[in-house]
């Protein structure tokens, strides 16, 4: 499984971006997809989380009402919607894949197994 994210940039605060993360290999309708980010000297953390139907999904308290993660598993695709964003959302994103095919709102970087190279997001003040 191969994964490609993009469409980070620049924005200012309050502005909005949505990434989107191309899939390729293996069978991603039945994948669960999440979103994580990392800023420099920091762990990786948990953004959002979509079941492999896109039925289900999941949010860091610090993106909830912010933030909308969804998929299209007939183009392999899925997306993060980011409105009202806040300088404490630069960071690298990272879009992972969970083969398990059991959705219980995966939020620890061990529960993905395939991860992609991320896209910088940077919002300005």
């Amino acid at each position: 499984v191969q994964l490609q994210a993009s469409g980070g940039g620049s924005v200012q605060a309050g502005g909005s971006l949505r990434l989107s993360c191309a899939a390729s290999g293996g069978s991603f309708s039945t994948y669960n997809m999440g979103w994580f980010r990392q800023t420099p000297g920091m762990e990786r953390e948990f953004v959002a989380a979509i079941s492999w139907s896109g039925a289900s999904t999941y949010y860091a308290d610090s993106v909830k009402g912010r933030f909308t993660i969804s998929r299209d598993n007939g183009k392999n695709m899925v997306y993060l919607q980011m409105n009202s964003l806040k300088p404490e959302d630069t960071a690298v994103y990272f879009c992972a894949a969970d083969i398990s095919g059991t959705w219980y709102s995966q939020s620890g970087r061990d529960e993905y197994e395939y991860w992609g190279r991320g896209t910088l997001v940077t919002v300005s003040s």
